[in-house]
């Protein structure tokens, strides 16, 4: 059974910096992307970032230049480092894999809170 746990989260001031992981268990071993997505209250979950097996990303306009994607595919792991965190970043954030097979798996969530 595959499980995503994601770690990292919490609350922050404005301008400071959180680092969230996602480490995929449960005998996985096709992952393509890894991803990053986030749901406010009262709004739909949308992208943040993702990642490639191949390393190649993808950000949404809002965070582009402020959080990075990466990942460690031999821990079946995928990081954010988000830096000058906005009170509008403050969400649940996801992570989700997508394996060759088009098989899609979601984390259970973890709160990012930033202050104004």
């Amino acid at each position: 059974q595959v499980q995503l746990v994601e770690s990292g989260g919490g609350l922050v001031q404005a301008g400071g910096s959180l680092r969230l992981s996602c480490a995929a268990s449960g005998g996985v071993f096709d992952i393509n992307t890894m991803g990053w997505y986030r749901q406010a209250p009262g709004k739909q979950r949308e992208l943040v970032a993702t990642v490639t097996s191949g390393g190649s990303t993808n950000y949404a306009d809002s965070v582009k230049g402020r959080f990075t994607i990466s990942r460690d595919n031999a821990k079946n792991a995928a990081y954010l480092q988000m830096d000058s965190l906005k009170p509008e970043d403050t969400a649940v954030y996801y992570c989700q894999i997508i394996t060759l097979r088009l098989l899609h798996f979601w984390g259970q969530g973890t709160q990012v809170t930033v202050s104004s």
